[in-house]
């Protein structure tokens, strides 16, 4: 088995075009990590506060890497493609989209599976729905979970102190 990673910027995902992006292009960076859905109740609400989180603190070295999900009552059903153009056309999204992963059981993606074993395995549960968050420092440790129901604007100060 490969080592553990020492961050997450030791991983590599790939994009929604199928493109191999090594995460360490996000060094120094602190980012919102969110496993997304097209179709759940929580779609409208979580796109647009992303979006304003983004346009708000970019500039300042946030970065949100959504990676769509279709583990939760099949509300991520469509190709990359697809849930690109929606992201894309319907919420004006400028935040990468990633390929579509798993981030429960056997087949979790690396990133998650990093994401849940945390600082000494503190969020080692499984995701419980869509959106559910992860807010990562500038030395690429989780230092934050946020449930699926947290709205992105609650954990604004939460985002603010680490970009700070």
């Amino acid at each position: 088995m490969a080592n553990q990673p020492e961050s997450i910027y030791d991983l590599t995902v790939k994009d929604a075009n199928g493109v191999n992006v090594d995460l360490s292009i996000y060094k120094g960076k602190v980012l919102l990590v969110v496993n997304v859905a097209s179709k759940c109740g929580l779609t409208n609400s979580n796109y647009s506060e992303l979006n304003q989180l983004y346009a708000k603190y970019k500039a300042q070295g946030l970065e949100i890497l959504a990676f769509p999900c279709n583990q939760f009552g099949d509300e991520e059903p469509g190709s990359n493609k697809q849930i690109l153009e929606f992201v894309c056309t319907r919420f004006k999204s400028e935040f990468p989209v990633f390929d579509k992963i798993e981030v429960n059981g056997e087949n979790a993606a690396p990133i998650y599976k990093f994401l849940k074993s945390g600082k000494r395995g503190i969020f080692g549960d499984d995701i419980q729905w869509n959106f559910a968050k992860f807010l990562v420092g500038r030395d690429g440790q989780a230092v934050g979970r946020y449930y699926p129901t947290t709205s992105p604007l609650t954990i604004e100060r939460d985002v603010q102190k680490l970009v700070e």
